[in-house]
């Protein structure tokens, strides 16, 4: 039975991912800053022994350490890491205050340098293992008034790369996802029908979308893909903006 890490589990794609992953017969451990009790007794009702959790920030280190020991500890290993937590921030780069670039730099990219400082150790002897990275397609373009978001999730797209060179030796695949805007709390309601009129599809991505194509990269359905990208976007990427 496969085993499977999801940071920033309680919400969003990464609780959507938590109940593909469960559906399909993995074993999940979700990681989060929040613990919502009625969601995890929801899982638990339905998936008993498949589910546990740890509170954990992955921008500190000694929370990730106590997430790492507290694997080995109940499911005794993993052989998939979806680094999904993230955080995003909106204003002109001249104007943004220093916290909030450190705060982008530690949830969204610093984190993935944690889960890896203590979790691909164990792929490595293991001898397998995937790594899916939750990065944008501001990572891939640029956004208006979204510098640091940016910076951020072009880290993560370079650092999937980088990765996916470094373990491929040891059997280790590591891709990212990059989705256009999704239906979560991290998007502002009043801005889905502008996200969606630029669409190609005209309307938004839904959470559970990501989520199985989160499901291909860390599966062997995915056996030869290693370093990629993947746009998740509705065609929007495509697009070189001349009018219809």
């Amino acid at each position: 039975m496969k085993r499977v890490l999801i940071t920033g589990a309680m919400s969003g794609i990464g609780l959507a991912s938590t109940v593909l992953f469960l559906e399909r017969g993995w074993v999940v451990f979700m990681a989060d800053k929040e613990e919502k009790t009625d969601i995890l007794e929801t899982l638990k009702e339905q998936y008993g022994e498949k589910i546990f959790f740890v509170k954990t920030d992955v921008s500190k280190d000694k929370d990730v350490k106590h997430l790492h020991s507290k694997v080995q500890e109940l499911i005794y290993g993993i052989d998939c890491v979806i680094n999904n937590a993230g955080i995003i921030a909106h204003g002109l780069l001249h104007e943004a205050p220093e916290k909030d670039w450190d705060d982008l730099m530690s949830n969204d990219v610093k984190s993935i340098y944690l889960t890896s400082k203590y979790f691909i150790p164990e792929l490595i002897q293991n001898g397998h293992g995937t790594i899916v990275n939750t990065a944008s397609i501001s990572g891939i373009a640029g956004d208006y008034e979204m510098p640091i978001y940016n910076a951020a999730k072009g880290a993560v797209v370079n650092l999937t790369r980088a990765m996916a060179l470094d373990y491929a030796k040891f059997n280790i695949r590591v891709n990212s996802v990059c989705p256009s805007a999704v239906d979560t709390n991290m998007l502002n309601p009043d801005n889905i029908p502008k996200y969606a009129c630029v669409n190609p599809l005209k309307r938004i991505c839904a959470p559970i979308e990501v989520a199985k194509v989160i499901y291909f990269l860390a599966s062997e359905e995915s056996s030869y893909c290693n370093g990629v990208n993947l746009p998740v976007t509705g065609g929007l990427d495509v697009h070189t903006g001349q009018p219809e």
